[in-house]
């Protein structure tokens, strides 16, 4: 606060954030600080912050790349500024926010890892015995490479939510919304041997899918640890986890010519410029396809 008690605009920007857009404390800290920047940096070249035009903006955000802003923070301190500018529009200070048109720098997309045709054999034959933990594990496996689903799917899910007959799965996804996701044969076959086992050895259990040697749902750090540990029995040089198998069913459904909205169905992407990052061809699978459908090709 300034000395005769009244909150800075600092202040009260961070309680705005707090209270009336409902902003977790992390991200209200970092806006503040953000905006704190700016303030200071008007401040040091006698500028009126609340009155600031787009130009001076545009000036503090070279600066702040000059001093090694990587993208990302860049791109978060834009946002803090349209909000600090939109607030003051709307308390009625400015006749508008002169940060609305603010873009930030072009960002590359980082396109996800994926295991080739062979790795994704290898790790599928990987729990070769015939265990109880060989058996649950080689049906995790098939059905994850089948389905495309995120590890939080596939542990919540229960016997009622596996289709045999029809070959389906019925996932629950995030903001609890349904899909259904085709499986083919193979992980079929997996997962009724599986259940089978899983009705033989246990009488009572969890409500899950896929349970733990004692018959309790398996964590996340459970099937986490098992496929690490799987994927170095494969022989695998990177490191396997859950969202590597989802990478890698999409972008192998994709280069076997599947509808990308179909993809979109599947993973339970409410938004088709998600699953276009997966549609990366290497430089022969682009040929090939140019060849296949071009009129002349």
């Amino acid at each position: 606060m300034d000395p005769e008690g009244t909150p800075t605009p600092l202040e009260e920007f961070a309680r705005y954030l707090r209270l009336e857009r409902g902003l977790s404390p992390r991200t209200v800290e970092a806006y503040a600080g953000d905006v704190g920047r700016f303030l200071a940096w008007a401040r040091a070249r006698a500028l009126d912050a609340r009155a600031a035009t787009r130009a001076q903006l545009d000036d503090f955000l070279w600066d702040e790349r000059r001093r090694g802003l990587k993208p990302a923070s860049l791109f978060r301190a834009i946002g803090a500024l349209k909000s600090f500018f939109a607030y003051q529009a709307v308390e009625g200070r400015l006749p508008e926010s002169p940060a609305e048109s603010l873009r930030g720098p072009r960002r590359g997309r980082r396109l996800p890892k994926k295991l080739t045709r062979a790795e994704a054999s290898r790790l599928l034959a990987a729990p070769d015995g015939e265990s109880y933990e060989d058996v649950r594990e080689r049906a995790m496996l098939e059905l994850l490479y089948a389905s495309g689903l995120r590890v939080s799917e596939l542990l919540s899910l229960t016997p009622e939510s596996v289709n045999l007959q029809e070959g389906w799965v019925r996932v629950r996804g995030k903001g609890s919304k349904e899909r259904l996701v085709p499986v083919h044969a193979r992980a079929v076959a997996a997962l009724k041997f599986y259940l089978l086992e899983r009705e033989r050895r246990f009488k009572s259990s969890a409500a899950e899918l896929f349970l733990g040697r004692s018959g309790m749902k398996l964590s996340r750090v459970q099937f986490w640890r098992l496929l690490r540990a799987l994927g170095k029995r494969a022989g695998i040089a990177a490191a396997v986890h859950p969202h590597l198998l989802r990478h890698t069913f999409a972008t192998h459904l994709l280069e076997g010519g599947a509808d990308l909205r179909a993809v979109q169905e599947m993973l339970g992407h409410s938004d088709l410029s998600t699953t276009q990052i997966y549609t990366h061809l290497d430089a022969s699978g682009l040929k090939a396809s140019h060849a296949k459908h071009h009129p002349r090709g």
